[in-house]
């Protein structure tokens, strides 16, 4: 290479990149492998024992375990399907809006960003709880005669995690339709095909990057969103997350709340890389 390029090209890429790469290694690249390093540690019952097990991954298949596992998928699969039942019209009619319209629903999809998800998710609380509003209001229109319990439930915990990830499933659709040639559908109508096998024969199918993006961004983290469960279920529905966060506190146990964590996270390497094969671009997840 000559000393030309390199002064012309290398060295501003590494200039540009480094401090990004070396903060990036810092703060994620590093405190990982310490996790992966725990995940193969011991404990005492008190503290880390620094031997070497693979006991805790075998923990892992505990049948108690396993039926948080279960309770874990059924929510996080659940959330993500009313995410795109709820999500896709808005995004259909983002992406056709024109103008001063398109920037209004997208100050409305964004706004409950500014304002932090528990105090959001608090509001909810308030909002459901015995003495409620809703409650309240049910009672004086005369459907209840008592309080019912809206909240603690599994319902609730649906009801946290879509209002906390619904943005995020509407944004990569939104990106996925607005890039569809329209051209397409006022063809399919010109030939004399209805709305709903334009949708599904066309619509849908141009659009699935975006469900496959939008899905993993709120299947992941409903997985982990402990505070969801914690403050809309009351403790009990219990998540991979809650699972996690138990063993690294009440526990002690940071080995087996590590080792957790590396499934967690090959979970979603993995749902990545099917993203991948499936023809997904990267950029729709960021």
């Amino acid at each position: 290479m000559k000393r030309t390029d390199f002064h012309s090209r290398v060295l501003p890429a590494f200039v540009t990149v480094s401090p990004v790469a070396f903060w990036m290694v810092l703060l994620i690249g590093l405190p990982l492998l310490y996790v992966l390093f725990l995940s193969f540690m011991s404990t005492d019952g008190y503290s880390v024992v620094y031997r070497f097990s693979v006991d805790n991954y075998s923990k892992l298949l505990d049948p108690t375990y396993m039926r948080i596992y279960l309770n874990s998928f059924f929510v996080a699969f659940f959330t993500t399907l009313l995410c795109i039942l709820l999500g896709y019209p808005l995004a259909y009619k983002m992406a056709r809006a024109k103008g001063s319209k398109k920037i209004f629903l997208m100050i409305f999809l964004m706004i409950p960003f500014w304002t932090n998800s528990l105090i959001r998710l608090y509001g909810w609380r308030t909002f459901l709880g015995k003495t409620g509003f809703l409650n309240a209001f049910l009672q004086a229109a005369g459907v209840l005669k008592e309080p019912a319990e809206l909240m603690y439930t599994r319902g609730a915990v649906l009801l946290g995690m879509v209002y906390i990830l619904f943005p995020f499933m509407v944004l990569p659709l939104y990106a996925a339709i607005e890039k569809l040639d329209w051209s397409l559908l006022e063809a399919s109508s010109d030939l004399g095909a209805k709305r709903a096998a334009t949708f599904f024969r066309i619509t849908l199918p141009l659009s699935s990057s975006g469900i496959f993006a939008g899905s993993i961004m709120v299947f992941i983290p409903s997985l982990g969103y402990f505070f969801v469960s914690d403050i809309m279920g009351g403790g009990n529905q219990q998540l991979i997350g809650n699972l996690i966060k138990t063993q690294f506190n009440a526990g002690n146990n940071w080995p087996l709340g590590s080792s957790l964590s590396i499934g967690l996270i090959l979970l979603t390497l993995v749902l990545v890389g099917i993203y991948r094969a499936s023809g997904g671009k990267m950029e729709d997840l960021v």
